[in-house]
């Protein structure tokens, strides 16, 4: 009977293992690539496509050039190159080595770390076989893999068998190949923002993936939050879970490893159905972890999701039998935290309905645009490309600074451990006025770009190598906008103006180009001024002096002298005339105004008296008899 029950939790253990590989008959795969391109020979010249290694730190946003070479020993590189004498360190000066060798006999992983050891600075594996190129990964976890993949630091490519063959045809006849590897297109960048994703797991007991997904998470959260609180970066957690066969939801294995009747499920993480923690557990602490974002994203502090992973993997771990509820819930207590509303959005495990949290991640894990399916753990995305190569902070964030439009990576992307500035070096061959200490070289993470500068809002218009000259209405403000300008005695003259016209033109007064030099016009000598014969002129720097003899005023719109005193008698002679004409006026005034008064009077008298006697101007009427008629 034991070895009935023993039989059945074997096929039971196999089979959810054979569940959590079913998507790969159906999957959508994206191999991640990046350009390789062929400098020489002649014959050869191109661009290839090669599919970037899921091991090593591919260069992204980068590139690199270097020679290929082909052993004559070892060809697949499965064993030590020392051992045939072999090295492919580059000498001084020379361009970095290629190392091409066959697929076959051994893990990619292998043959690019015997190479690293010898000195090559990249490899490029041929495929045996003539297929679609497919993505190098690593091999199983165990001992003896896990000690070289974790060292592996330099990036690998896997080509077709038709171009390894060109390749091999070269060598052959004697030509020296030369390659570039461009990964500067391996991750869209199309603007200011990056969003990336990180497919992980709670679980801290699977292995030397775990223990590189525990550590890269430590080591990260810091760039992560910078990244996140200063709006250059939308992070998205995500965790892969699994189904049970609905024959099996019932089954001692399925209702341990799942919740929610079998709808979600995890592997066992100590891979022990009798002891330990199950792999409900893990889906449980997933969830939880998930709903930590989401009640962190609604207080608008979605990096909080950075700092309880880490602490709960340090405070929480299974080994120290704390990887539970309550250890969880002083983690979220400490991070003030609503463990009220991560409780409300875990809900209910043992339900027999969906789990909208998690049924949003099985929704996610199948690959949509450039994207393909989500099977691997731990897998990152940089939008919405699969990245390839070692989960390590300088790795990552090479990846997520290459996703940024040129000019708008933020200050962490362009730190000296990331990239080089080129701008140090001969100002990266673009313009620059040393004078105003200004240049039109940007330092980005792809490299430099040559642009005109925005200063203090004055655009700078020109090639950028070459050329460039402030533009607009404020252009004068920087470096007087490129003209001449002096100042002398406490008195300044430009040739810049503010009329949004670029060029420069010395002021009145002044002769020359208005950029380099503005010359003074003496007036007096050049006889443009003070010419009338009772004038006397004297030059000044941008102007210049006249006087007139005797009692005269000189008048410098007129450029003529006039007498101060005639011109005082005048102006007496028009007052006065102006005040007698007030007067007069107002004499008139009154005079009209009296009249006025008395004709109303006297209308007013006539129509008093009227009403008691008659007057001679009314004519008396046949009916007047000096009373009243009947």
């Amino acid at each position: 009977m034991e070895v009935q029950k023993s039989g059945l939790s074997l096929f039971l253990g196999l089979f959810l293992l054979l569940l959590s590989l079913v998507p790969l008959s159906v999957a959508k795969f994206v191999v991640e690539k990046n350009s390789l391109r062929v400098t020489s020979p002649e014959g050869l010249k191109g661009t290839y496509d090669s599919a970037i290694g899921n091991f090593g730190i591919p260069q992204y946003g980068g590139s690199m050039s270097g020679t290929v070479v082909f052993p004559k020993e070892n060809q697949k590189g499965c064993r030590e190159f020392s051992d045939a004498g072999i090295s492919f360190q580059s000498k001084s000066g020379a361009l970095p080595t290629f190392v091409l060798l066959d697929r076959g006999d051994c893990f990619f992983a292998l043959k690019v770390w015997n190479a690293q050891k010898a000195g090559a600075s990249a490899v490029l594996v041929a495929d045996n076989v003539e297929e679609r190129l497919i993505t190098m990964d690593t091999p199983e976890e165990d001992g003896s893999t896990a000690k070289y993949i974790e060292n592996i630091t330099i990036p690998s490519a896997l080509i077709e068998k038709s171009f390894g063959e060109k390749l091999k045809k070269e060598f052959s006849s004697g030509e020296m190949v030369s390659v570039s590897l461009d990964w500067r297109e391996a991750v869209p960048h199309p603007d200011d923002r990056v969003e990336y994703e990180l497919w992980t797991n709670s679980n801290d007991e699977c292995g030397v993936k775990c223990n590189m997904l525990m550590e890269f998470l430590k080591d990260f959260k810091g760039a992560a939050q910078l990244l996140e609180k200063g709006g250059y970066s939308q992070f998205t957690p995500h965790y892969i879970t699994w189904y049970c066969p609905q024959a099996f939801i019932l089954s001692k294995q399925c209702k341990s490893q799942c919740i929610n009747q079998g709808r979600y499920c995890a592997p066992d993480p100590e891979q022990d159905f009798s002891s330990g923690y199950d792999g409900k557990d893990v889906v449980i602490e997933n969830l939880r972890q998930l709903c930590v974002f989401k009640v962190a994203n609604e207080t608008q502090k979605p990096w909080i999701w950075w700092d309880y992973v880490t602490d709960f993997q340090i405070r929480c771990p299974m080994k120290e039998k704390k990887y539970n509820k309550d250890c969880a819930n002083d983690v979220i207590k400490s991070l003030g935290l609503d463990a009220s509303k991560i409780e409300k959005c875990m809900g209910d495990p043992n339900a027999d309905t969906e789990n909208p949290v998690l049924k949003e991640e099985q929704d996610a894990q199948v690959g949509k645009g450039s994207r393909g399916d989500v099977t691997i753990l731990p897998t990152l995305v940089v939008n919405n490309r699969q990245y390839r190569g070692k989960l390590v902070r300088g790795a990552v964030l090479k990846a997520i600074c290459s996703g940024f439009e040129e000019t708008t990576e933020p200050a962490i992307c362009l730190s000296s451990d990331l990239e080089t500035n080129e701008c140090l070096d001969n100002n990266g061959g673009c313009w620059q006025d040393k004078a105003a200490n200004l240049t039109a070289c940007k330092d980005t993470f792809r490299g430099r770009v040559c642009e005109c500068p925005l200063v203090d809002g004055v655009q700078f218009k020109g090639d950028g190598y070459t050329t460039c000259a402030a533009s607009g209405s404020a252009r004068c403000k920087i470096n007087n906008g490129g003209c001449w300008h002096e100042t002398r005695d406490g008195h300044t003259f430009s040739a810049c103006t503010d009329h949004g016209n670029a060029n420069c033109s010395c002021p009145p007064g002044f002769k020359g180009d208005g950029v380099k030099s503005c010359e003074d016009i003496d007036e007096c000598k050049e006889k443009k001024a003070c010419q009338c014969p009772e004038c006397s002129c004297k030059n000044t720097w941008g102007s210049y002096e006249c006087s007139c003899s005797g009692d005269l005023l000189y008048i410098r719109d007129h450029d003529t002298c006039i007498s101060k005193v005639s011109g005082g008698r005048s102006a007496w002679t028009a007052v006065w005339v102006i005040l007698i004409g007030l007067a007069m006026a107002a004499g008139g005034a009154y005079l009209v105004y009296k009249y006025r008064i008395r004709s109303y009077m006297d209308s007013e008298i006539r129509a008093i008296m009227a009403q008691y006697m008659p007057l001679d101007s009314q004519a008396e009427g046949p009916n007047y008899a000096g009373g009243n008629r009947v």
